[in-house]
């Protein structure tokens, strides 16, 4: 057990994450927060004086997690006189009060709405001894006001707007982050050329349902519009978003992302169900035909862009041909990829007091066969990329060994995860470099590229090479998607 520093000058944090892509970036803006304020990252294998929960309210098991995880550090804390926990997220935003009558020990609680509050917590909670609970119920200040720390030398998320309007019945989201709250693009666009300034050569554009980008402001162009902007930035390599709705993709969206050349061919497009009773009792307002064209259209303009989405098995009500209904258009649709849900009743949502809940026994079966059908269509998928030439932006990361070579690891620009051979010959890439490399294998999950081409170093990979001596391990991450 580490000596505690609850009483010399620096005191260590260790944030974690669960859930999305909106909780990944808050975290970074709380360990932004937390080193303004004079905090440091634990070193690895040390324990850290403050403990921080970014939390997810999707899932059932969120709650159990968070608790039991809460409760692994009862003996600790009573080891590590000073320690302090805070508890903050969408599951704080949810559970609010009950947090502190569940787990006592914990020290601070705070919301969605007010991140920026969390070093001033710790402090009045330490100087008072008693645990602070602050939660907001609206947004006061656009969070990207705040500091931020990212883990990543070459890629950034930069958010669009907070909040959602829709209205899913089976999602709690919307309640946890209130309302859609746009930025201008103006504040945006110059988020992103400072990042572009650092070294950043890939940006993500992050956002509840992104595509529904201004209509706080009133122009249903907008998010088209900051696509193309974002192609007039010089350095900018790069552009992902995330995540969209079905409702709100329009076809100036499709051009946008067509005609803008640093605009990945990628898109995760949330289907959720393939049957149009269930999508209308998930008040989803789009359906079945609308989505496949859709994925038509976005296939004509870009024939090789890489699609994924979200499913849900065994929403209350679904019937074995509304099932069927969701494999007749995963088939369609080809999927590079899905992120696989069973339904999990959230309480507080209507969907929670639907009848015709199904059973689990008859959810596993049907959850199995989807996965199934999504893997074999994502190898074949894959198998399609066997001999084409890609460029690889190296992630983060130590690479792999497989069968004695050493490989480097990154996303082919439709973000397939590419491993990729190192020829020493090239020089070894770091992360935020980019290699061409042909693709001699594929996965299921991923790609395999023996033959390398070319290594380009970057800005990037400057920055990485500087920050390569070993660092504390400060943040651990989450989950992969966005609920839209």
């Amino acid at each position: 057990m580490a000596e505690s520093t609850a009483d010399s000058d620096v005191r260590t944090y260790q944030v974690r994450t669960y859930g999305c892509q909106m909780n990944v970036h808050d975290s970074e803006r709380l360990t932004g927060l937390l080193e303004e304020a004079g905090y440091v990252p634990v070193a690895e294998g040390e324990q850290a004086d403050v403990v921080v929960f970014n939390t997810c309210a999707v899932r059932e098991n969120a709650d159990n997690r968070l608790y039991g995880n809460l409760s692994h550090l009862v003996p600790v804390k009573a080891g590590h006189p000073g320690m302090q926990i805070a508890v903050g997220g969408c599951l704080a935003q949810k559970d609010q009060g009950e947090i502190l009558a569940k787990a006592p020990w914990v020290d601070v609680v705070f919301g969605t709405h007010n991140i920026g509050s969390l070093p001033v917590l710790l402090e009045r909670a330490r100087i008072a001894q008693e645990a602070q609970v602050e939660i907001k119920e609206s947004l006061e200040v656009f969070p990207s006001t705040l500091p931020t720390k990212r883990d990543s030398a070459y890629a950034a998320w930069v958010s669009v707007s907070v909040g959602c309007n829709n209205t899913c019945t089976f999602c709690i989201v919307p309640a946890l982050r209130g309302k859609e709250k746009d930025r201008r693009p103006g504040d945006i666009l110059g988020e992103i050329q400072a990042l572009v300034d650092e070294g950043v050569l890939e940006i993500t554009l992050l956002g509840q349902n992104v595509n529904a980008y201004g209509s706080e402001f009133g122009d249903r162009e907008a998010f088209s519009k900051l696509l193309r902007a974002c192609g007039e930035i010089e350095g900018l390599e790069r552009v992902r978003f995330t995540s969209p709705h079905p409702r709100d993709f329009t076809d100036d969206v499709i051009a946008a992302m067509a005609d803008t050349a640093n605009v990945m061919p990628q898109l995760h497009m949330p289907l959720q169900s393939g049957s149009d009773s269930v999508l209308q009792r998930m008040r989803r307002s789009y359906r079945q035909d609308r989505y496949l064209g859709i994925i038509e259209r976005v296939r004509a303009a870009m024939p090789e862009a890489a699609i994924t989405t979200d499913i849900i098995v065994g929403f209350p009500g679904e019937t074995d041909d509304d099932f069927d209904q969701t494999l007749h258009v995963v088939r369609e649709a080809r999927f590079a990829g899905a992120f696989t849900f069973q339904y999990s009743k959230r309480p507080g949502t209507p969907a929670a007091t639907m009848p015709d809940q199904v059973s689990k026994q008859i959810v596993q079966e049907r959850y199995e066969r989807l996965v199934d059908v999504v893997n074999d269509i994502a190898w074949a998928e894959n198998r399609r990329q066997e001999g084409r030439i890609l460029e690889v932006l190296v992630a983060e990361g130590e690479g792999r060994k497989d069968d004695r070579t050493e490989r480097i690891s990154g996303r082919a620009p439709d973000n397939r995860l590419v491993h990729v051979a190192v020829d020493p010959s090239l020089g070894v890439p770091r992360p935020g470099d980019v290699v061409a490399a042909e693709v001699t294998y594929a996965a299921p999950h991923h790609l395999v590229a023996d033959r390398v081409l070319a290594v380009r170093r970057t800005r990037a990979g400057d920055v990485s090479e500087r920050a390569r001596t070993p660092q504390p391990a400060g943040v651990m991450m989450g989950m992969p998607t966005l609920p839209a």
